[in-house]
């Protein structure tokens, strides 16, 4: 069985059978019991055309339950109505699938997962390990999910906005379980920007391509965080790099500048830096003043005051952050950075060692620690 033809083709067929009329949660499901025949039956009879006999077979299911279910006798009639087995249209529903699982109605955790899904093509329970979750939760959530935009028009205009967050929260769910999240966000992101004439999409998929190209040197051998200062440049990936520049300055030839494009400037910038004492920080501060105008975010002021200590010095970085909440995450770990920066190795060790208390997962935690434990070690010399 080829898997990868298995996902690539369930969004098309779950987007012939909603256009047919079927309801998404109905439809999801006919779509799931003929991937589990395909399972069954390829292997010693491959079809010569895989999206036909998909349709074909997940057709059937539908109408099987929709006759076995009383409350839809108006379906019966759809019943004489069955296509002729024969090649499948070639219309591409996928589009209309992101809009429908990015619906607003959604919660964002509940969105990622139908898409992971129904355009994703992933399992419940490769969903459930990616989450850290037991399959039975996500399996509640999938279907509530399903039974809420199976009252949306599948004709209803989408919002690239909220289609482009989904995946960026798919993309910032780590790498767990069986399916690499960050890589299926990027093929997924790749197919949308593909789509759809929106720079934003382009810009998100740069983003995601500059940032993965990175992920070989982030952790040390024992799984501890390498800062980007520290990272074995030769480890990274310099053809998604090439590659995210490339689509990057597309994007930004059109003059339509949104937070992606922003995002993805200031990782191109990180990555075109021969060694982390080459990288430009006054053009990386003058982003994320641009990012700050078109987010007004704390966390990418939080940002921005570590790179005006890089740009203009420690004490500089330091006045930016004092402007800032102290209770945003992460604040305390950058008072620490600047701090260390700025000679004082005692305030220092006193921050990272707070930081690591406040910590969101035990890498970013184990990090810190071991940052403390390096200065006070050095005060005791």
């Amino acid at each position: 069985m080829d898997e990868a033809l298995i996902r690539s083709l369930t969004p098309g067929v779950l987007g012939v059978l909603v256009r047919r009329g079927a309801d998404f949660a109905a439809a999801e499901d006919a779509v799931q019991e003929a991937l589990v025949e395909a399972v069954r039956v390829w292997p010693a009879d491959p079809p010569r055309d895989a999206k036909g006999w998909l349709v074909t077979v997940a057709w059937r299911r539908f109408l099987d339950a929709a006759r076995a279910d009383t409350a839809r006798r108006r379906r019966e009639d759809a019943a004489d109505e069955e296509p002729p087995p024969g090649p499948a249209a070639s219309a591409d529903d996928t589009l209309q699938l992101y809009f429908l699982c990015a619906h607003p109605s959604l919660t964002p955790s509940s969105a990622v997962a139908l898409t992971l899904r129904a355009v994703g093509g992933l399992t419940t329970r490769q969903i459930a390990q990616a989450y850290l979750v037991p399959e039975a939760t996500m399996a509640q959530r999938i279907s509530r999910a399903k039974r809420t935009v199976s009252r949306v028009r599948f004709d209803r205009p989408g919002d690239v906005a909220t289609v482009l967050r989904v995946l960026y929260l798919v993309f910032n769910e780590g790498y767990s379980g069986d399916v690499d999240l960050a890589a299926e966000a990027i093929r997924l992101t790749r197919q949308l920007a593909a789509a759809v004439d929106h720079p934003e999409a382009a810009g998100l998929l740069a983003l995601m391509l500059l940032h993965h190209a990175r992920r070989a040197a982030r952790t040390a051998p024992d799984g501890g965080l390498v800062p980007l200062a520290e990272q074995d440049r030769g480890r990274w990936d310099t053809a998604s790099i090439a590659e995210g520049i490339a689509v990057l300055q597309a994007a930004l030839a059109r003059d339509r500048l949104g937070e992606y494009q922003a995002q993805a400037a200031i990782a191109a910038l990180h990555a075109d830096a021969p060694t982390a004492g080459e990288t430009d920080w006054v053009q990386i501060v003058e982003w994320y003043d641009e990012l700050a105008r078109l987010t007004d975010s704390p966390l990418v002021r939080l940002n921005r005051a570590v790179a005006v200590g890089e740009a203009d010095g420690p004490r500089a970085g330091l006045t930016a952050l004092a402007a800032l909440d102290s209770s945003l995450p992460r604040y305390t770990a950058v008072a620490a950075y600047l701090h260390e920066r700025d000679g004082d190795p005692t305030t220092a060790a006193r921050l990272y060692a707070e930081a690591a208390a406040k910590a969101p997962n035990l890498a970013e935690r184990d990090h810190l620690t071991r940052q403390a434990a390096r200065l006070n070690t050095g005060r005791r010399r």
